[in-house]
């Protein structure tokens, strides 16, 4: 555990004003675990550094899946187009017990007009990650390694993400060629989308040593893919890879659940896995539209199912459109939407939900329990 008594970060920074924009600097040092490579442990390292700048200055951190291929190239400097991160200036690497430090000035212009700042929260549900092939558990025992692996996405996204936040995981298996059960399961819970993956590789491999402990390298692979609730199509899909060491003896049952395991080179490996996947749902789906849905009416008092968690706020302006479902020509339920010429206020914000009233009270009965809304910008 001394390690951790390594990890430093010192984020400071300067404001640099001009006319029209405010740049901003900041010195941060990111940390990553040597196992494969040096060269494998300065990226991640380079990574985390950015991710911790990002984070902490309150940009899109959507940006960084956008610019993490450019940074396979080892550069001492990189510089973007058309991101909120311009610029990156690597000061050094160090490596030591183990470890890589990376230590980075980077400059970063948030943007007040992103799409996370622009959008309500996106409510997502994490169908429970399987092992494809249990016998690749079987060293260590890890066969709840998957559920334990949703619990920390779940968290990942409740902490860290900026234009989602999970209802929660479950059992229900989600499958592509299912869209009437994906649409079943978002209703029930009040998901925009739906997230579901399978873990399809834990193999390792042994390096032999005549005198240390032989060295375990464990892979961890797992296909991740998203579906939109409303028309349960798959809108996302991605393949994630790692490899660390495996800290564990051949022969013990290592806990999934534990900090001991969580703590470990697998375990950081996992979390960091975890945290690329959230990166990649704020840079693929950040900009979708989140749409909030009537769900109870009382005479001229209107009820939406999205509230305080999500970035409602007291005031806010909608705009309804109606909802309706039909059966095309090959039998198929579809839903139409139309947009209308009503408006909406937000007058009264609770932590799920949301009490909204009609601008134009004479056009106050059309509005029907499953009509959605969009945040008038």
């Amino acid at each position: 555990m001394k390690k951790f008594l390594f990890i430093l970060i010192s984020i400071c920074y300067s404001l640099v004003h001009t006319t029209f924009v405010q740049a901003n600097w900041y010195e941060v040092t990111g940390t990553s675990t040597v196992v494969s490579s040096n060269e494998m442990a300065k990226l991640h390292a380079l990574e985390d550094a950015i991710y911790r700048a990002v984070s902490f200055s309150g940009a899109d951190i959507g940006s960084i899946s956008n610019i993490r291929p450019l940074l396979h190239a080892d550069k001492k400097e990189y510089q973007f187009a058309n991101s909120e991160i311009r610029y990156i200036l690597v000061d050094r690497y160090i490596s030591t017990n183990n470890m890589m430090y990376a230590s980075i000035r980077i400059d970063i212009y948030p943007s007040a007009t992103g799409c996370h700042v622009e959008q309500y929260k996106k409510t997502a549900l994490l169908s429970n990650i399987d092992v494809a092939s249990p016998q690749q558990a079987v060293m260590g025992q890890i066969y709840s390694v998957g559920d334990d692996f949703t619990k920390i996405v779940n968290s990942q996204i409740n902490d860290q993400s900026v234009s989602f936040v999970s209802v929660g995981t479950t059992d229900f298996a989600i499958a592509k060629n299912d869209p009437t059960r994906i649409q079943m399961i978002s209703q029930d819970t009040g998901a925009q989308y739906l997230i579901s993956g399978e873990i399809t590789d834990l193999t390792a491999t042994v390096d032999k040593k005549l005198i240390r402990d032989d060295v375990i390298n464990r892979q961890f692979a797992v296909d991740i893919q998203v579906y939109d609730g409303k028309t349960g199509h798959e809108v996302f899909s991605r393949k994630y890879r790692e490899v660390a060491m495996w800290p564990f003896a051949k022969t013990s049952q290592v806990d999934t659940k534990s900090a001991r395991f969580w703590a470990s080179t697998y375990g950081e490996m996992l979390i960091r896995v975890s945290r690329n996947i959230m990166l990649d749902l704020e840079a693929e789906l950040a900009c979708k539209i989140t749409l909030p849905e009537v769900v109870a009416k009382f005479g001229d008092k209107i009820t939406i199912d999205l509230g305080r968690i999500h970035g409602v706020q007291t005031g806010d302006k909608l705009h309804l459109w109606h909802t309706s479902s039909f059966i095309d020509q090959n039998g198929l339920p579809r839903t139409k939407v139309s947009q209308t010429d009503i408006t909406l206020t937000v007058s009264r914000v609770y932590d799920k939900g949301a009490e909204v009233t009609v601008d134009q009270q004479d056009m106050a009965t059309s509005v029907q329990i499953g009509d959605v809304m969009n945040k008038q910008l």
